[in-house]
């Protein structure tokens, strides 16, 4: 059985012995310190790239797209340059990371 860090979207995912489950989505609450941010050119299907940048971690890219959902359908092919997203204050992942109960 595998087994998965706290910033991992697979963390929560409940597992048997043979594989996981479906995937537990994890929640990262709105904050009104959360801000707006245009993906630039550099960052093209490339969000573990930006969440080192912001986060000092790439592993946290599934965090855009669980934060987004209405506009990343796709979390890889759509984070594509002039896409508005928005991005949560990395304290406020880190509290929600931390409050979150492995299975």
């Amino acid at each position: 059985m595998a087994i998965y860090k706290k910033t991992s979207p697979w963390f929560i995912t409940k597992q048997n012995t043979l594989y996981l489950e479906l995937l537990t989505l994890r929640t990262i609450p709105t904050s009104d310190d959360d801000f707006k941010y245009v993906i630039e050119n550099q960052y093209r299907h490339r969000p573990d790239l930006l969440a080192f940048d912001l986060y000092q971690d790439a592993k946290l890219w599934w965090v855009f797209a669980q934060r987004n959902r209405s506009i990343l359908k796709d979390p890889i092919y759509d984070f594509s340059p002039g896409i508005t997203i928005f991005c949560p204050a990395k304290a406020n992942i880190n509290a929600a990371l931390s409050t979150t109960a492995g299975s």
